[in-house]
C-alpha cells in the first residue's frame, strides 16, 4: 500500500481521493498511537513525527479532512479521531513539495477524474492542508518521486 498523506488542502481531491486520504490519515493514526506495527517507519509518518504532539498534529490534520468531507456533504465519522485539537503548531512544507504534490495529483486525475482535473488545472498556487505552513525549499526529502 502506498500510504499519501498529502499536504496540499483536501479540495483538490476528488471524492475517491478524499476518501482514501481519510482511510490513509486514520492508519497513520493508529501507527503514532503504536497500535499497529505496519508501516512504522513509512516516510510520510516523518513530519508528523517531528511535531512536539504527533497525535494531535494527525487528529488536527484528520479534522480539516473531515471538515472538507462535511462541506461536500459525505458522512465520515468524527468519533474515528482519537484527538481532534482546535489549533496547533503547525508544520512546514517546502512549495516545492507543494508543487509536486499538485503535478502528482494532477497526473493520477487525468487518468482517474477528468472532470474534476478540469477544476484544479488551472490552480497555480496551491493552498497547503490548515496543518502546514509553506516555506521556500526544493520537494522534502521524504518524497519518493514517480
Amino acid at each position: 500500500m502506498q500510504v499519501r498523506l498529502w499536504s496540499l488542502h483536501p479540495c483538490y481531491l476528488d471524492s475517491r481521493g478524499l476518501v482514501a486520504l481519510w482511510r490513509e490519515a486514520l492508519l497513520a493514526q493508529q501507527v503514532l498511537a503504536g497500535l499497529t506495527r505496519g508501516y512504522r517507519f513509512h516516510p510520510q509518518l516523518i513530519r508528523f513525527r517531528e511535531h512536539p504532539d504527533p497525535l494531535s498534529a494527525i487528529g488536527f490534520y484528520l479534522g480539516a479532512v473531515l471538515e472538507e468531507a462535511g462541506r461536500r456533504g459525505y458522512n465520515f465519522r468524527k468519533e474515528k479521531i482519537r484527538c481532534l485539537p482546535a489549533d496547533i503548531s503547525s508544520l512546514t512544507v517546502t512549495a516545492g513539495q507543494l508543487a509536486y504534490e499538485l503535478y502528482h495529483l494532477r497526473q493520477k486525475l487525468v487518468r482517474r477524474d477528468p472532470a474534476w482535473h478540469e477544476k484544479i488545472i488551472k490552480v497555480d498556487h496551491p493552498l497547503p492542508h490548515p496543518l502546514f505552513q509553506v516555506v521556500p525549499g526544493k520537494v522534502e526529502e521524504w518524497e519518493k518521486i514517480y
